[in-house]
C-alpha cells in the first residue's frame, strides 16, 4: 500500500537510518508524526509497512525532505496536514472530512428552502382567501375577480386601524426580499442565501423604514405644502440630499452594530460609502419620486416607495456587506501574516 505525505521543514525531525536498502535512499528519512490519527488509521499503516517494507512513494513534500518518508515510519502528523488515500474513508485538508461540509450544506439548503416556501405559501394564501367568509357560491372566476380589490380594501382598512404598524410589516418584508434578491444577485444559490443577513436587513426595514418613513412624508408635506407643479421638483430634490444622506446612514449604521461592529469601524466604512451610495440613488430615485410627489397620496407612498425599494435595497444591501466582507478578509490575511512572520 503507497501512501504520499506532504509537510514542510517544520514539522520534521531527522531520525536513525532507516532499515530500508541504501539503493532506496540517499539521506536519512524524516520522522513525520500523525498528532490525533484514529487507531483505524495506524492500524492499517503498519499492516501496509509490514506487508511491503520497502514500498514508498515520494510526496509533494519530498524535495523538502531530501528523499522519501517510509511508510511504517508514519505516526504522527502535525495538525492542518492533508493525508490523502483511502485509509479511513479519506481526509480533507486540514484534517477534516469533506462529508460534513456537504451534510451542513444540504441541511441550510432544505431550512432556506422551508422558509421560502413557507413565507410564499402564508402569503399567497393571506391573498387568496380574503373573501372566504363570503365564498358561499362564489365560482372560481368569481373569486379570482374580487381577489385584487378586496385586498386592496383590507390594507387600506389596515392603514386606517394602524398605519404605522402596516407599514412597518410591508417595510420588513421588502427588505428581507431585497437582501435575497442582492445575495443572488452577488453569486449565491437561490436557496444558500445567509439567513442571518437577510434577517438583518429585515429587521432594520421593520424597526426603522417603515415608522421613519411614515413620518417622514407627513413631515415633508408640511414643510412643502405647496400645490403648484414647483413643488414636486422641490420635494425631490429635499428626499435625495436630506433625508436619503440620513437614512443611507441609519441603515448603515443599523447593520454595523447588529454584525458587532465597533464603532470606529462602522464610521470608516460609512465614511467610504456614503457619496458612493448617495449618488447611485441619484441614478434611480428622482425619477420615481416624480410619482411618489406628484402623483401617490401621501398614505399609498411608502406602498409605492417600497415597491421600488426592492431594487435599492439590493444596492444598499450590497455595498454594506461588501465593505464588511472586504474588512474581514483583509482582517483574516493581515492575521495569517503576522502569524506566519512569527513562526
Amino acid at each position: 500500500m503507497a501512501a504520499s505525505v506532504a509537510t514542510s521543514p517544520a514539522c520534521t525531525r531527522l531520525i536513525p537510518s532507516s532499515p530500508l536498502s541504501a539503493s532506496a535512499y540517499t539521506a536519512a528519512p524524516s520522522l513525520v508524526r500523525l498528532a490525533g490519527s484514529s487507531r483505524r488509521l495506524r492500524r492499517a499503516l503498519r499492516v501496509s509497512a509490514a506487508a511491503e517494507p520497502a514500498d514508498a512513494l515520494p510526496g509533494p513534500g519530498a524535495g523538502d525532505l531530501d528523499g522519501v518518508v517510509p511508510a511504517g515510519l508514519l505516526e504522527e502528523l502535525p495538525e492542518g496536514l492533508a493525508f490523502q488515500g483511502d485509509v479511513g474513508g479519506g481526509f480533507a485538508p486540514g484534517g477534516s472530512g469533506g462529508g460534513g461540509d456537504d451534510g451542513n450544506k444540504m441541511l441550510d439548503r432544505g431550512i432556506n428552502a422551508a422558509i421560502v416556501l413557507g413565507a410564499s405559501t402564508c402569503a399567497l394564501t393571506k391573498l387568496l382567501t380574503v373573501d372566504q367568509d363570503y365564498w358561499h357560491g362564489w365560482t372560481i372566476f368569481e373569486i379570482l375577480r374580487y381577489m385584487p380589490e378586496h385586498n386592496w380594501s383590507a390594507y387600506e382598512e389596515a392603514l386606517k386601524a394602524n398605519p404605522v404598524l402596516a407599514k412597518m410589516m410591508i417595510s420588513g418584508v421588502v427588505y428581507s426580499l431585497g437582501d435575497w434578491i442582492a445575495q443572488c444577485y452577488e453569486g449565491k444559490p437561490i436557496f444558500e442565501f445567509d439567513r442571518t443577513r437577510m434577517f438583518r436587513s429585515g429587521l432594520v426595514g421593520f424597526t426603522l423604514h417603515g415608522s421613519l418613513s411614515h413620518y417622514y412624508y407627513h413631515f415633508c408635506e408640511s414643510l412643502f405644502p405647496f400645490k403648484d407643479w414647483w413643488a414636486v421638483p422641490v420635494k425631490v430634490a429635499f428626499d435625495q440630499t436630506a433625508w436619503s444622506a440620513l437614512w443611507n446612514s441609519i441603515y448603515f449604521v443599523a447593520l454595523g452594530f447588529l454584525r458587532w461592529e465597533s464603532p470606529s469601524t462602522i464610521y470608516k466604512e460609512l465614511k467610504a460609502t456614503f457619496f458612493p451610495m448617495l449618488t447611485a440613488g441619484w441614478k434611480l430615485w428622482p425619477f420615481a419620486h416624480l410619482i411618489t410627489y406628484g402623483v401617490v397620496p401621501i398614505e399609498q407612498r411608502l406602498l409605492w416607495v417600497d415597491s421600488v425599494e426592492l431594487i435599492w435595497v439590493t444596492i444598499l444591501s450590497t455595498y454594506s456587506n461588501e465593505k464588511s466582507e472586504a474588512r474581514i478578509l483583509d482582517d483574516s490575511s493581515t492575521t495569517d501574516t503576522q502569524d506566519n512572520n512569527s513562526r
